[in-house]
């Protein structure tokens, strides 16, 4: 079994930073791609950033390069996801990701889903 627990999440003004993250626990290997996506009420959940075990593959979404970024850690085995200059359109529920097998992680690929993490950005 494996277990992706999210933290971090809270309400923050516009224009300031959380971040975000996010512990494996379980069978989970260091050798998993991870990666965050989020789901905003009234639409899909969408990727957010990702990268590959070894750190070296990273891939963002649009929406938030240049403002996000993710980093783990393998000898504890955590993500993180730092946020700033927040918009009130980052508010969603932030979900954790791992893919077992690939070197990112895509939505069709997830093998494992945190339960998530409630960010609000206020305007």
């Amino acid at each position: 079994q494996v277990q992706l627990v999210e933290s971090g999440g809270g309400l923050v003004q516009a224009g300031g930073s959380l971040r975000l993250s996010c512990a494996a626990s379980g069978s989970a290997s260091r050798t998993y791609a991870m990666g965050w996506f989020r789901q905003a009420p009234g639409k899909e959940r969408e990727f957010v950033a990702a990268l590959s075990w070894s750190g070296g593959n990273i891939h963002y979404a649009d929406s938030v390069k240049g403002r996000f970024t993710i980093s783990r850690d393998n000898a504890k085995k955590t993500v993180s996801l730092q946020m700033n200059s927040l918009k009130p359109e980052d508010t969603a529920v932030y979900y954790c990701a791992a893919d077992r097998y690939g070197d990112t992680v895509r939505a069709g690929s997830v093998d494992y889903w945190g339960q998530g993490t409630q960010v609000t950005v206020s305007s």
